[in-house]
């Protein structure tokens, strides 16, 4: 029976296995330094298949480079061996909600994410560290070869601490910031589908780079926009002669085919039908051209009411003419020529990139949490609820959508989405991931009693969803405003799962079971999804059958059964169900025959099912 590999995808890997698809001559097998057998990239055979596009050595050439990239790319890409372990107690309907909140470090979130929500998500909003001097920055010192760094990323203790001050004294070195951001934006891409847009809140002391990282990352042409949003009234000194009053928002989509949607038009009244067209209300406009440079084409003409005008026109002689008789021309009392705009096919207004009243300000995202927890300066900046509403109707939503945001801070973004579901009906779901980040002492979030970011995070959502339930809402939303709540862990296999060769024969006496102490049947089955890329927001049910614990995903989509003692007549009753997935303690059987005998039964029963064991 075939084992969960119970860590991360490799990723390096994977983009192995990508080139062979394309040149099957240039993967090789090779030993790594743990002895283990892996693909390998014949670089010298790679060369010779593009022998007329490789640049080597010195040669000028147009990239984006820092001193810790490399350790970057080796850092996104290695495989990690934790999990998700769910906390009921501190989640809102824990078994019925799409949404998901997850404390830990974002890094590690997106990579056990990737496999379940692979190209699946439509919208990414992040607010990520600034690099001010007042901030943090992320310290992924861990990458090394795959062998060592699963090995480290099991010992808890050496993991370290995942924040480092990014301080005026520092210098805010953007090399630091780069490699925190890089890694996470390659994880990112990953997820979306390809109709997906990410946003980026960012300012002026790392947009720069931001922007060259994401033509990178994403490619130069998926870049939409350079959003301007005026964040505050007042402004704030920059030590530089100027008032700063904005922010920048970076929009890239997936794909260069992607397309964002046009915003609703606000004020409607200039639209009407004086001549009862068909095609319904119409706003007229001009058909003559002023730029300078236009074609001689454009040039010509037009017989109006008041006699001949020759000026240079929007469209082409053949394009007026085809205008004027299908009806979407009309002249001016003085004879000068417009065309009919239909609010029907015109659909909306396109997003404009300076942002303003219409988007909110940082100091009504602070009134809005003041007013949901009773308190003020709970968080610093918060983003407004606006803002995010209207990147998420940029976005283009449609029914299910995910939205993500992997530095979800004070929860703008769910409450954002919940907000959405409710004027929309479109029952959108996040998944936001928070950092469990301490809130200095004697502030005024410590001091209201949140010693967490998270603390703040889950009480904020809570409070919003509860003050949406309470207003209008829109029949079609199905309500949701509850969330599973996961913490990032070490994996729940112990460490003989992962290095047998550095384990001694006492320790295989001790660790018979590959599970470690104190995980529950919970935890376990939360591995296995995040290790199957199974949604981790499927409904789930919890039976006993037989007397053993059984849980049931989505119905037949995973069944599970972690408990010692399995029989064979638990096999054939749960092979009876026909489970898409069927998954049991490696160690769980009543004997070795019913253990042997587990593939057979399924073969016979259920033989599209995929058994599994940990």
């Amino acid at each position: 029976m075939d084992k969960l590999k119970m860590h991360s995808p490799d990723l390096t890997q994977d983009n192995i296995a990508k080139i062979r698809e394309l040149f099957p001559g240039c993967v090789t097998e090779a030993a790594s330094p743990d002895g283990a057998v892996k693909l390998a990239v014949n670089f010298d055979q790679l060369r010779q298949e593009l022998s007329d596009s490789i640049v080597e050595g010195p040669q000028e050439r147009y990239h984006l480079n820092w001193p810790g990239k490399h350790q970057a790319l080796l850092t996104g890409n290695a495989p990690i061996a934790k999990t998700l372990r769910p906390v009921p107690e501190q989640s809102i309907n824990f078994l019925g909600t799409k949404n998901l909140l997850i404390e830990g470090d974002n890094l590690e979130a997106l990579k056990v994410l990737q496999q379940a929500y692979l190209g699946r998500v439509k919208l990414i909003y992040i607010d990520p560290p600034y690099n001010t001097g007042n901030d943090f920055v992320y310290d992924d010192d861990f990458a090394e070869s795959t062998a060592s760094f699963l090995t480290k990323s099991n010992q808890l203790d050496e993991v370290g601490n995942r924040l480092v001050a990014s301080t005026q004294s520092s210098g805010r070195f953007h090399s630091d910031w780069l490699s925190m951001i890089y890694p996470r934006l390659k994880l990112a891409r990953n997820l979306l589908c390809d109709d997906g847009a990410i946003f980026i809140s960012i300012d002026d002391n790392e947009v720069h780079n931001l922007r060259k990282v994401c033509d990178e990352v994403f490619g130069a042409d998926c870049f939409r926009a350079n959003i301007v949003w005026r964040r505050t009234v007042s402004g704030a000194v920059s030590g530089q002669g100027f008032s700063v009053s904005h922010d920048h928002i970076l929009c890239y989509t997936k794909t260069s085919e992607a397309t964002l949607s046009k915003l609703e038009i606000d004020d409607i009244s200039g639209y009407k039908n004086p001549d009862a067209d068909p095609r319904g209300p119409y706003k007229t406009q001009k058909l003559e051209r002023t730029l300078e440079g236009a074609r001689p084409t454009m040039t010509f003409a037009i017989n109006t009411p008041a006699g001949p005008i020759t000026k240079t026109w929007a469209v082409s002689k053949a394009k007026f003419e085809e205008l004027l008789a299908d009806n979407r021309i009309v002249f001016s009392s003085s004879g000068t020529p417009y065309y009919k705009q239909f609010l029907e096919e015109y659909g909306g207004r396109l997003p404009e990139t300076i942002w303003s009243s219409d988007a909110g300000t940082n100091q009504e995202g602070s009134k809005e949490l003041s007013a949901l927890l009773g308190e003020k300066n709970i968080f610093t900046n918060p983003k407004p609820t606006k803002l995010i509403e209207k990147i998420i109707k940029i976005a283009g939503q449609e029914e299910n959508s995910i939205v993500v945001d992997f530095f979800i801070g004070s929860g703008s973004t769910a409450h954002a989405v919940m907000q959405e579901n409710a004027k929309s009906g479109l029952n959108l779901k996040y998944i936001g991931v928070q950092l469990n980040e301490e809130t200095p002492a004697e502030s005024a979030a410590r001091t209201a009693g949140y010693r967490h970011i998270p603390d703040i995070t889950r009480d904020r959502i809570r409070l919003a969803g509860e003050k949406i339930l309470s207003g209008d809402c829109n029949p079609d939303w199905n309500k949701d405003i509850g969330f599973r709540f996961l913490k990032i862990d070490t994996s729940n296999m112990a460490d003989v799962y992962y290095t047998p060769d550095a384990t001694n024969q006492g320790d295989l006496l001790a660790q018979v079971d590959s599970i470690k102490q104190g995980r529950t049947a919970e935890d376990l089955l939360f591995q296995v999804l995040v290790d199957w890329g199974v949604d981790l927001t499927l409904p789930i049910r919890r039976e006993t059958v037989q007397g053993k614990t059984v849980f049931f995903v989505d119905e037949n989509a995973l069944v599970a059964c972690f408990d010692t003692g399995v029989t064979e007549e638990l096999v054939k009753e749960l092979a009876g169900h026909e489970p898409v997935r069927v998954v049991f303690r490696d160690t769980g059987f009543v004997s070795d025959a019913v253990k042997i005998n587990v593939e057979q039964i399924f073969r016979q029963l259920s033989p599209s099912t995929e058994v599994k064991a940990i």
